[in-house]
This record gives structure tokens, sequence and C-alpha cells, in this order.
């Protein structure tokens, strides 16, 4: 789903390590936002209740209205307990289920609300779109609890490195984006050589073992006719253009992950 702002408008400097982020933009954080605070029912006041004196309420009346009294308090508290656990819901159906970044759900979502932030307001954005290579030779030489910690490994280099209103989400598999908000085309290729940089010389180390990262990237800079998901076709398409690449031009296999 945060991330403190370190760059300027989609290009600013590198920041060093800090813990991964949640969902960006998660709908649960206003919904906590939105919770009362609750205060349990005080004791009826001994000499005056709703204009009522001492001498007017009786001992059984004096009770009762105790009783509806903690009643209320505890409604409150069990409402503020829905709230909280709908939030809870709320985050985790944004929440990528391996790593603390968006889901792929999510993202297009995000995506789809900062093209209509662009449309409306006419600043440019971007979204850049990673495929690790070479993820498959690490699970058969590491095991899978090495590919799943190098996805966690970049998935931290990605958010550390980052403004907070940029949004960071896996695709699928071992496929990453970024949404880089009011970045134009310029300046998302910059982010994109940081981040490789970054990607580059900061390798995993695995049980004594260190495990160099690679990456493709796309970049696209999308237009506000533009739909999520032919912004995000866009930049997978000029992803496996630089992946091909890689590979000495040759059509590289989808998902050699």
């Amino acid at each position: 789903m945060r991330v403190r702002d370190k760059v300027t408008p989609g290009a600013g400097a590198v920041v060093g390590p800090r813990p991964v982020s949640k969902v960006a933009k998660s709908s649960a954080a206003s919904s906590v936002a939105k919770t009362e605070d609750v205060s349990h029912a005080e004791p009826v006041d001994q000499a005056t209740f709703l204009g009522l004196t001492e001498s007017e309420l009786s001992p059984t009346v004096r009770a009762a209205l105790q009783t509806l009294l903690n009643e209320v308090a505890n409604l409150r508290d069990e409402l503020q307990r829905t709230r909280k656990r709908i939030a809870h819901l709320e985050r985790l159906a944004d929440e990528d289920a391996m790593l603390p970044i968006a889901n792929r759900r999510a993202f297009v979502r995000e995506l789809t609300r900062v093209i209509s932030y662009s449309e409306r307001y006419g600043s440019p954005g971007s979204v850049l779109y990673f495929d690790l290579n070479g993820m498959k030779l690490v699970n058969d030489k590491f095991g899978h609890a090495a590919g799943d910690a190098v996805l966690q490994h970049f998935a931290t280099l990605l958010v550390n490195n980052v403004r907070d209103s940029d949004v960071v989400g896996r695709l699928g598999g071992d496929e990453f984006g970024v949404i880089l908000a009011q970045a134009d085309r310029p300046q998302a290729e910059e982010k994109a050589g940081q981040l490789l940089d970054v990607i580059k010389t900061t390798p995993l180390d695995w049980e004594g073992n260190e495990i160099a990262l690679s990456c493709a990237v796309g970049i696209h800079q999308f237009s506000s006719e533009q739909s999520a998901d032919d912004a995000l076709s866009e930049a997978d398409a000029s992803m496996y253009r630089e992946k091909k690449k890689h590979y000495e031009g040759k059509p590289p296999p989808r998902g050699d992950g």
C-alpha cells in the first residue's frame, strides 16, 4: 500500500534503504481515518441526568439508565472493531499475496485514477514495467525460497527509491510496475535508469551467496485517452523490446523468470 518523498516529480534522487511500504494508496487508510474515538459510558451523574435531579431518579431508574449507557458504549466498541476489521480486509484485498505492495487489481485501479487526474489537469504521467531476468535459474540453483527472497528484495528496492506519490505493484510472477505521477517520458527514463543502477549494484545476500539481479524495463508515457489496460500493454511491449536485447535479439520465452 509510507515512503518519504525524496525526489522531484518523476526523476528524484535515489534514497537509502527503508522498510517496504504497504499498498501505497490503499482504501483501508480512509476507513481507519473515519473511525470514531470511543469512550466507555460514564456512571450516571449523581446530581442530575437529562435535567432530572437525584431526587427524581429512583435507584431502579438509575440502574436502568446505567445499563443503557453501558450498552451504548459496548455498541460503539463493536463498531470500532468492525471498522478496523473492514480496513484490514480492504488492505488485504489491495495487497499482493506475498509482497507488501499493490497487487495487479489495485495497481490498475490506481493507474486509472492517475490517468484521469492527468486528463483533468493536463499533467503528464508515466508507467514503468519491470521483468526480472533469470528467475528460473535462481529457483533451480538455490531453491524457491531464494526465488521468493529475490522478489522481496526487488520489491524493496523499488519501493525505497520512488516517491510517496508513486505506486509500486506486482503485476504477476516476476513482473512489477511503477506509476510515476506527473512525470513525462524524459523524467520516466531518468527514473528508470536510476532504478536499474540500484538494482544492478544491490545484489541479494542469500545464505552467504550473492545473487545479482537483472531486469528489463519498459517505459510508457500514457495519454488521457488511454485506458489503464492499454497503457500497461504499451509499457509491457516496451519492456519486451528491451528484454530481447538481453537475449541478443532472440525473442525471449515468456515467463523465463
